[in-house]
């Protein structure tokens, strides 16, 4: 019998999946890693397979003081411009934009989480024929699911709400299956949604 080093045993999940003929155990637990952590692990196995190039988007900063007593640190800095997505890349010769999001609420994604500026990037991508969407995690489910630009854009021409609801995701977007590695395997959910 294994166990682990806090003492729970051990036991195999018999679910597999197979991405680019690599087959990979998946289990679906939480490892307390950060979502974009998740999502930045993911991108390096991704690369390191040859399956995509995706990358985490710096943000633009304008730094005005850096104090060098105790080695450079950053007193002062401004945003240069607002930022637009997370994520950018190259996945099956398609460029691909997506905004990563997390909420604690176990019954809504709040739509105060995204700004207008990154609704109307994604516009944009879709308009010049590339892949958008937001990768959404539901932090106290476990669960993260791919709500494409397109879902995200009608839902809120369509509705008043300040928020989707956890059912519309169920229903109507992609889930995610959580790994070890990949954590995220967010592009088969995009292969389901997109090609």
């Amino acid at each position: 019998m294994i166990k682990y080093p806090d003492g729970r045993e051990y036991s195999p999940n018999k679910n597999k999946t197979k991405l680019s003929k690599i087959e990979i155990s998946i289990s679906s637990s939480n490892r307390g890693m950060g979502f974009e952590e998740d999502i930045n692990i993911s991108n390096r196995f991704y690369s390191d397979h040859g399956v995509a190039l995706i990358t985490k988007r710096p943000t633009p900063i304008n730094v005005v003081h850096v104090d060098y007593t105790n080695g450079p640190h950053i007193t002062d800095a401004y945003f240069e411009q607002q930022s637009t997505t997370d994520y950018n890349g190259i996945y099956r010769e398609k460029y691909i934009d997506f905004e990563a999001k997390s909420t604690k609420s176990k019954t809504s994604f709040p739509l105060a989480n995204i700004s207008e500026h990154q609704i109307e990037h994604l516009s944009q991508v879709i308009k010049y024929g590339g892949i958008a969407f937001l990768i959404v995690n539901f932090t106290r489910l476990d669960e993260t699911y791919i709500l494409s630009a397109e879902q995200l854009i009608t839902f809120i021409k369509t509705n008043k709400r300040k928020s989707i609801p956890y059912q519309f995701f169920k229903e109507i977007t992609m889930r995610v299956t959580h790994g070890y590695y990949p954590r995220l395997y967010y592009l088969e959910a995009v292969d389901k949604l997109f090609f």
